[in-house]
């Protein structure tokens, strides 16, 4: 096979299509272990970088430029939505987000605003913009956005959550509120995702990254219709869509009924156990353990291969991580991934 730019084999692999060699991109691939972004966190907050195009579009590029990926995806945050929805939102050092007047019943529910994100993260949509002219069709470019139980989970703990028992109460103890909260989220991140797909991104990816804490029960009942709302409002836009949740080897079934040409596989479920699971009818994306990266060079060549084996050569795999890359990761390991990848990865051909 001729060699494909890094645009078309990531969307190949996305489709399920053969590929020159297997595409490889990280999620938080932009971020605090990367010596460029620490220099500009510096200066700016984190909501200040989102909120302004020219410097949100440099923090994209910078690990396209500096790794080789095949893809790069939108500098953002999940819960920038949330804000224009009447959310007070800061980013704490040390403690990550935090919600200042979470959710506790039906009326703060009520008080949602609706979205028009088009106007409100219009912010958002020009790093689209800007980033897709600069990466002139050779690296594909992925936009994102959070899943509603993990946004919901946010609205209502306030923050980041061990035990999810706020969020796992209301849901069980007021169903019609969180139908209503679920239903309010899956619009906005509907309409959110779809503005993203008109700036540019030609892949999209829906993080839901503490769905693993529900049984399969209550996913299929308070999650999987609201999700799959999303992923089919999306099969309108014609572009691969990424569904990603950690925690989720009992869910893997259902987030597939609930939608997504690709799913995310986390590290804790091995690659090819998932993939027939899934009776290979989507691609995968994954799995490398985010703490390989610390690993010896010998050791991390390991790890990749045996991802790469597990995948067995069939069309539709997609490497990554099984989660974000973690702060203080040596940026050479990284870039030390891509190369093995590309080196070793298959073309994407059942052998």
């Amino acid at each position: 096979m001729d060699e494909l730019t890094s645009e078309e084999r990531f969307l190949n692999a996305c489709w399920q299509k053969p590929v020159d060699r297997t595409p490889v991109w990280f999620m938080r691939q932009a971020g605090r272990y990367m010596s460029e972004y620490r220099a500009m966190r510096a200066n700016h907050t984190l909501l200040e970088l989102c909120a302004r195009p020219e410097l949100a579009a440099e923090v994209t590029l910078q690990p396209v430029q500096r790794l080789g990926v095949d893809a790069a995806i939108l500098f953002a945050d999940i819960l920038l939505p949330l804000v224009p929805m009447g959310i007070h939102l800061e980013f704490t050092t040390g403690e990550g987000p935090v919600i200042h007047n979470p959710i506790q019943g039906s009326a703060e529910v009520t008080a949602l605003r609706p979205v028009e994100p088009r106007e409100s993260l219009a912010s958002v949509l020009e790093t689209l913009r800007i980033v897709r002219r600069e990466l002139d069709g050779k690296v594909a470019l992925i936009g994102f956005a959070g899943a509603p139980f993990t946004l919901a989970s946010y609205l209502i703990e306030g923050g980041p959550s061990r035990s999810y028992l706020k969020t796992k109460r209301l849901m069980l103890e007021d169903p019609l509120t969180w139908r209503q909260l679920m239903d309010k989220l899956a619009r906005v991140i509907a309409d959110y995702l779809a503005a993203q797909v008109e700036a540019g991104a030609q892949a999209v990816q829906l993080f839901d990254s503490w769905v693993g804490a529900l049984s399969p029960d209550d996913y299929r009942e308070y999650v999987l219709p609201y999700t799959r709302t999303i992923f089919q409002a999306l099969e309108q836009s014609g572009v691969p869509s990424i569904h990603f949740g950690t925690g989720t080897a009992s869910l893997l079934p259902l987030m597939q009924e609930a939608g997504g040409r690709v799913i995310g596989i986390d590290w804790q479920t091995p690659l090819d156990a998932a993939w027939e699971l899934l009776e290979y009818r989507t691609a995968v994306q994954g799995n490398l353990d985010p703490a390989a990266l610390f690993a010896p060079e010998p050791e991390l060549a390991k790890r990749v291969e045996r991802v790469l084996r597990k995948a067995g050569g069939r069309p539709g795999h997609i490497f990554n991580l099984g989660h974000g890359i973690l702060p203080e990761t040596p940026v050479d390991n990284v870039k030390r991934v891509v190369e093995l990848v590309h080196e070793n990865g298959f073309s994407g051909q059942k052998p």
